[in-house]
């Protein structure tokens, strides 16, 4: 028998369970289902720049020295980490939290040729710039010119 769960209207439970949801359907990332495994996840944005994209992820407050690791696994981009909460326990009884924090994951496809050393990352003003050089070269189509006439065979 399965059990349901009700929520109400913006309990974080809710969008986490979601989250988890979309994550294992669409993303092939496994399904985790705890509030506190999906507290806070990063937005991210990616631009392209000439032949290369730019993953740009909103990490404000977060160490990324030491709380955030970027690497390229199994033809991915995975950046993971935490954002803890220093003030923890002098907060501890607060009755309103809309900052989330908690461990996050974020995994984004990448092309066959693309290898861990085309990946740099660099950290400003709380947004995580991680560069995949050459994501985009050799994608440009290649014109065929259609000529009139006899068809070319391969008969000799």
């Amino acid at each position: 028998m399965s059990t349901i769960t009700r929520y109400r209207s913006r309990d974080p439970r809710f969008f986490a369970d979601f989250d988890a949801i979309v994550r294992s359907t669409f993303a092939g990332q496994p399904a985790e289902t705890s509030a506190e495994a999906l507290a806070f996840t990063p937005t991210a944005e990616t631009v392209r720049d000439g032949d290369d994209v730019v993953v740009r992820l909103d990490l404000p407050g977060v160490d990324v020295a030491e709380d955030v690791s970027v690497e390229v696994t199994n033809g991915r981009l995975v950046v993971a980490g935490e954002r803890k909460d220093a003030r923890a326990e002098e907060s501890a009884g607060r009755s309103v939290r809309e900052v989330r924090y908690g461990r996050f994951r974020r995994s984004f496809g990448l092309p066959g040729h693309v290898g861990a050393d085309a990946v740099s990352a660099h950290y400003d003003q709380g947004v995580l710039s991680v560069r995949v050089a050459g994501v985009y070269a050799g994608t440009e189509p290649t014109k065929i010119t259609i000529t009139a006439g006899t068809p070319v065979t391969d008969e000799a």
